[in-house]
């Protein structure tokens, strides 16, 4: 499928590379609700967004995590992260990271296991299934 060259849908590397001087993620202190802030996702989408929406309400302090993507046609979300004062939101993010990382390295080690496993299972029939 070609894009017509006047189309407004951006070309594709930019969605996920880095402009120069642009930041990865950008943090606004929220003035109106207490331990509170919006964080700012620069060349992601809903994927890491929801991933840490939901791994950030897995927490006992933190009291609301929520995401929103202000327009479609740009790879960008903001994250609003509210706790309950004994950690900050940024505490709270970086922790969360953290765990999705251990959980991620955790799902890939045991998926390799089982994927070799079913090789060597492969093997001992001949190539044949059943």
């Amino acid at each position: 499928m070609r894009i017509p060259a006047e189309s407004n849908v951006p070309i594709r590397f930019q969605l996920f590379l880095l402009e120069d001087g642009e930041k990865k993620v950008a943090e606004t202190a929220d003035t109106r609700i207490p331990s509170s802030s919006l964080f700012t996702f620069n060349k992601e989408d809903h994927t890491l967004g929801n991933l840490l929406r939901s791994r950030l309400l897995q927490s006992p302090h933190v009291t609301f995590s929520g995401y929103r993507v202000p327009h479609p046609l740009f790879s960008k979300f903001e994250l609003r992260i509210q706790t309950d004062g004994e950690i900050t939101p940024r505490a709270a993010l970086v922790q969360a990271c953290r765990d999705l990382v251990n959980d991620l390295g955790t799902l890939s080690r045991e998926f390799t296991k089982e994927w070799e496993l079913r090789k060597l299972a492969g093997e001992g029939t001949n190539g044949v299934e059943k």
